[in-house]
């Protein structure tokens, strides 16, 4: 699978990470593309903020960073970056399980790189409801 994951400065490993793969591959199937190479790696908050400054000029911490490497239009190519500190800390804050948050996070990524926008309420919006259905579809893969 084109789907590889690893870790920096973290003491964190996916679980089930063939099941994983199959449902960020299957989801974005569903949006029309195919995955070419996507690198997950999963950091500390200090990783990404400094991925942050050096790439963004943004000077805040954050749970995602997205580049998109893609050539070819309908296949994605990848770098997402997710901070497991700001993933565990907004699982809390919302209440939920930080497994879902996780996978919240994980199909965002995707989404982005799927053309999805959320910086506008309305882009938000479809964003997150976009996230929840592919959420509701885990059960079949995870």
């Amino acid at each position: 699978m084109p789907i590889r994951f690893f870790y920096e400065e973290v003491d964190f490993k996916v679980k089930n990470p063939l099941k994983l793969k199959k449902w960020i591959t299957a989801s974005a199937k569903r949006e029309g593309k195919r995955l070419a190479e996507v690198n997950y790696i999963f950091c500390s908050d200090e990783y990404l903020l400094n991925l942050n400054k050096e790439f963004l000029n943004h000077n805040t911490l954050t749970d995602i960073i997205t580049f998109d490497n893609s050539d070819n239009t309908g296949e994605i190519s990848a770098e997402i970056y997710i901070s497991i500190e700001r993933v565990v800390e907004n699982s809390k804050k919302y209440g939920i399980k930080e497994e879902t948050e996780l996978h919240r996070v994980i199909i965002h990524g995707i989404l982005h790189l799927c053309g999805y926008k959320d910086k506008k309420t309305k882009d938000a919006a479809l964003m997150r409801k976009k996230e929840d259905t592919y959420l509701s579809l885990r059960k079949s893969f995870t």
